[in-house]
């Protein structure tokens, strides 16, 4: 796969079906995310995968109640402006954000895998999100789609005990994707170009470009 393919089409795709990702292709994926760039090469990382029923059992109903603060909380006064204005562009954007990521909840226990990051004695991130994204364009070449999501930190030492990590090392918990053939098509994703929210020197400066619509393809 061209690699501007992979950058342009590699986006949230949380609506995914139950079957299994075959070994080879987790190995792949897995061998991509560690050739990520660390700093000072120390590869402070460490990842664990999930596909086993009954540890997702576990982690379905915390997952569905990270969401169900999240929604209340942090995305609050857009849903609600949302529901307000549902005609508007913005709005409906919104509310299909809050579609898939709520089919994501709702069936948790149903994908096929998960993939976690784990940084020890670093909860920046600054190295296991690199790996992650490693992983998920690597995904997105196998035909297999990946969402990252971070709610379930509201519930770090709960999920810490399911999955056996020792809270007595220092591994902080960054982040957890998503990861199966997905059920919808894949396509650049709508964003608000590059010149809009970029400078170049100075805050506020024109960032001396402009393309309004995608480089690729």
């Amino acid at each position: 796969m061209d690699i501007r393919e992979a950058l342009y089409t590699t986006r949230a795709m949380r609506r995914v079906k139950p079957d299994p990702i075959p070994m080879d292709v987790q190995a792949r994926i897995m061998d991509a995310a560690v050739r990520a760039p660390s700093g000072g090469n120390t590869q402070n990382w460490r990842f664990l995968l999930v596909d086993d029923p009954e540890v997702k059992a576990k982690l379905g109903p915390i997952y569905r109640q990270a969401m169900s603060v999240l929604w209340g909380s942090y995305y609050k006064d857009r849903l609600d402006a949302a529901h307000d204005a549902p005609e508007l562009e913005e709005s409906k954007s919104m509310l299909r954000v809050q579609k898939s990521a709520q089919w994501l909840a709702d069936n948790f226990e149903m994908v096929p895998l998960y993939m976690f990051g784990f940084a020890q004695h670093d909860p920046s991130g600054s190295s296991v999100y690199p790996a992650l994204w490693n992983a998920q364009l690597a995904a997105r070449a196998e035909g297999v789609g990946t969402s990252l999501t971070q709610v379930l930190v509201f519930h770090n030492d709960e999920v810490l005990d399911i999955l056996g990590v020792p809270k007595d090392e220092g591994w902080n918990m960054l982040g957890c994707v998503s990861l199966g053939y997905p059920t919808g098509k894949w396509g650049v994703a709508t964003r608000q170009p590059a010149h809009d929210v970029s400078f170049r020197n100075q805050w506020g400066e024109d960032v001396g470009f402009r393309d309004d619509e995608p480089l690729w393809p």
